[in-house]
């Protein structure tokens, strides 16, 4: 049985920039949801010894396993979410290492920032927007429903969740407050450092 990570912070604790009431509906209906649906999926299979991620390459481009891998990659998916996000309490400080990279790879945080933001606005419809390491750069990347990074063959270290889900109950439809919310005040940029060096 696959379990329900818990969340690195409490429910309340990226207030004001994500809810409480979102966090529960997010974290403990929709991430819940897709986790039992994996368990039922994959009970009684081969598949249910597996790791997430072998269970992810294994369902992939599998029209007969697409139930079990968008369930799974969006377990996955919610579980890179929430590392990625940091409470308003902690230091958001870039690592020299990090911000060299950024700096090289987009010119400026500036850049950076902009670019996050346009290309989350620009996913139609529901999907992620990932900072991966794509050899010696930083490149953004975006999938579209239950894809993920990894099955792209580059290294991702950070993602925002663009599903309406993640943000309607207190954005609406005003999803570039809610990217920028997210970039300006709660990416995880420890988590990002630890997954570059790793």
């Amino acid at each position: 049985m696959f379990i329900l990570n818990e969340l690195p912070f409490g429910a309340s604790a990226l207030e004001p920039y994500i809810s409480e009431k979102t966090i529960q509906f997010h974290y403990g209906k929709h991430h819940q949801a897709y986790l039992d649906n994996l368990n039922k999926l994959v009970a009684g299979t081969e598949l249910e010894k597996l790791s997430l991620p072998e269970v992810i390459s294994s369902s992939a481009n599998n029209p007969e396993r697409l139930g079990i891998f968008n369930n799974a990659a969006q377990v996955y998916n919610h579980d890179f979410f929430w590392q990625s996000l940091r409470t308003n309490a902690e230091q958001g400080i870039i690592s020299e290492n990090l911000s060299s990279l950024i700096n090289n790879s987009f010119g400026s945080f500036d850049n950076f920032r902009e670019e996050f933001k346009n290309l989350a606005l620009s996913q139609f419809g529901s999907g992620w927007v990932w900072l991966v390491q794509d050899g010696e750069k930083l490149v953004f990347l975006k999938t579209a429903n239950a894809d993920t990074a990894f099955l792209h063959q580059v290294k991702p270290l950070l993602v925002i969740d663009v599903w309406e889900h993640a943000y309607y109950l207190d954005y609406q439809n005003r999803r570039a407050d809610f990217v920028l919310a997210i970039i300006d005040n709660l990416l995880n940029w420890q988590f990002a450092s630890n997954n570059l060096n790793n």
